[in-house]
């Protein structure tokens, strides 16, 4: 029975180069980070790999194999068609910038060209995150470990904007927007063009149907689709029946509950879906049309970005560096991100510096070479020591760096080489928040948690506790009345702004209320006395100021300015 080092260890596990020299928790960080990775725009193999990669990648299913031997008689970015021994044609279908479940992009493009021989078992086509056949979930990257200007502080990483410029960690993601027409008491809602109070501006990029224009630019508040539901009525008189029935229906009032595109959000449209009852398609009970678009964008590596390797070693970008500013080696060369050496001696994840050396060795060798060096069985610092001696590197890896601002050289020399990085999920772009009046918690009356809820900041015990401690108290008094759950007092506060009138007091919050509530549930009344001792009626100022919306009840803020709020509007849902 043939018994294999690697054979003990997870396939994401088995992906790390030099994982015997790294601690066990680094190594269980890196093999889930790599899980992670986000698909890039131009995948490229790691010069240090394991000799894993390719077998993951066709096992994986990311990459297209042919299950016939034969010649290839037709290729485009859609389809390829192989011939053969029995003149059989069989057709494989590619992916073709499809959305995965985590809004990345699936892209499928050829490996072969017309009249290519192949043979069963094949690899005919690349993958998102495989380069000619390999798992290629990062990039190559010319790295130095060295403190620069504090920058790299505590994890944080220093980069090169030629990783912006040359779109070296760029990424496509795909988001998709949905949005039903249903049949309600009313009456049906309308996917149209024609909404109630809408510029025509803000309609000039969906079609005669109310439908945004594949190929459209989108941002932050657009309209993809229109889409108009009827207005609550009251019941009319019996008079008014019988006129409605002899002269026919008058025109009902409709309101606007377009789809839109979410704050933060931003792209081009790449496809749309329409299901309807009318074509046949099964759709949910009460709807009668459905639409889906998709929404690509098209991001750079940033500020805030998360970036990590595969031994564990990750960091958050800190600063985009012009390249002339990064230090250079003595041929020119710039390097591309810059590491805190601090970041090695503690995490004991010491295989990211064997990797960066010998990486180093095979950037030179034939102008790029990947080498693999297996799990338990790889390269020993001797023979990584070798490689760079051959390449006519100095045996400790250390080089002489110049600063790229003032062109002097560094007191010390300094580990220079090849680090296979990773771009991970955890997007700035998608954490990005800010509120300022939005939806609150209809117990509590606090605004909600969490940027898909449009939610506020949460402040805490142990922040309410520094303010205590800096005795920051009108900032504390602020925080937990009128810009969290005093109802009256918001409002108050609301119109003074927009009147430019002085701040009012500040009254009750929302949540003490809740709290004497529940003590009245325990069977415990609790009364609130002024300086005279006079009982406060708590149940009475509500009932007078309860707010019938989840927003400030008299005011409005959209793209047309300050209004009074619709009376008619029948919900929450409506006022958003």
């Amino acid at each position: 029975m043939d018994v294999s080092p690697k054979q003990v260890v997870s396939v994401s596990a088995g992906l790390i180069p030099f994982l015997e020299h790294d601690d066990a928790n680094r190594a269980l960080m890196g093999s889930n980070m790599q899980r992670q990775a986000v698909p890039l725009l131009r995948a490229e193999a790691p010069f240090i790999g394991t000799g894993l990669e390719r077998k993951v990648a066709v096992d994986s299913g990311a990459v297209v194999t042919t299950k016939v031997a034969g010649k290839v008689i037709y290729v485009d970015g859609k389809k390829i068609v192989i011939e053969d021994a029995d003149k059989k044609e069989h057709t494989y279908r590619l992916l073709n910038y499809e959305r995965s479940n985590q809004s990345m992009c699936l892209h499928q493009t050829p490996l072969v060209d017309l009249g290519d021989v192949v043979k069963a078992g094949d690899i005919i086509a690349d993958g998102p995150a495989t380069k000619s056949g390999d798992l290629a979930l990062g990039r190559n990257i010319l790295m130095g470990f060295m403190p620069w200007e504090g920058y790299n502080y505590e994890d944080a990483i220093l980069i090169s904007d030629r990783l912006r410029k040359e779109d070296v960690f760029t990424s496509i993601h795909i988001e998709e927007y949905e949005i039903d027409a249903r049949a309600t008491k009313l009456g049906d809602e309308e996917i149209t063009r024609e909404i109630p109070n809408v510029s025509e501006s803000a309609l000039r990029n969906l079609d005669e149907n109310g439908i945004i224009m594949i190929g459209s630019e989108v941002g932050p508040g657009d309209i993809l689709v229109g889409k108009t539901a009827p207005k609550g009525e009251t019941e009319p008189p019996a008079e008014e029946k019988l006129l409605r029935a002899i002269f026919g229906e008058k025109a009902r009032d409709v309101r606007d509950t377009s789809l839109t595109m979410p704050h933060g959000s931003k792209g081009v449209v790449v496809d749309i879906l329409e299901l309807s009852r009318e074509n046949g398609d099964e759709l949910k009970a009460g709807v009668n049309k459905s639409i889906r678009v998709l929404v690509a964008e098209k991001r750079k590596i940033t500020v805030g970005d998360k970036m990590s390797g595969r031994h564990g070693n990750k960091g958050v970008v800190s600063r985009v560096l012009p390249a002339e500013d990064m230090p250079f080696l003595e041929d020119g060369t710039h390097l591309d991100v810059v590491l805190n050496p601090l970041g090695v001696p503690s995490r004991m994840n010491i295989g990211q510096v064997l990797e960066v050396h010998l990486g180093m060795a095979m950037r030179t060798l034939n102008g790029g070479t990947c080498i693999a060096t297996p799990v338990f069985d790889g390269a020993t610092e001797e023979q990584v020591k070798d490689y760079l001696e051959k390449q006519g590197f100095p045996r400790t890896g250390k080089v002489t760096l110049y600063d790229g601002r003032t062109g002097e050289k560094f007191d010390n020399k300094v580990t220079v080489g090849i680090m296979y990085m990773l771009k991970l999920h955890h997007l700035v772009e998608d954490k990005m928040h800010a509120r300022a009046i939005g939806p609150y918690s209809l117990v509590t009356q606090q605004p909600l948690g969490g940027k898909a809820q449009f939610g506020g900041q949460r402040l805490g015990e142990m922040e309410v506790w520094a303010l205590e401690a800096y005795g920051a108290s009108n900032i504390l008094q602020e925080m937990l009345t009128v810009k969290s759950d005093d109802i009256t007092g918001r409002t108050k506060t609301y119109e003074a702004i927009i009147k430019g009138e002085a701040m009012p007091e500040s009254d009750l919050p929302e949540s003490f209320k809740v709290l004497l509530k529940e003590f009245q549930a325990l069977a415990l009344d609790i009364e609130l006395c002024d300086e005279e001792d006079n009982v406060i009626n708590v149940d009475e100022e509500v009932e007078v100021e309860e707010t019938p919306t989840e927003y400030s009840p008299q005011y409005e803020i959209d793209t047309f300015g300050l209004h009074e709020i619709d009376e008619d509007a029948e919900d929450v849902e409506d006022l958003e």
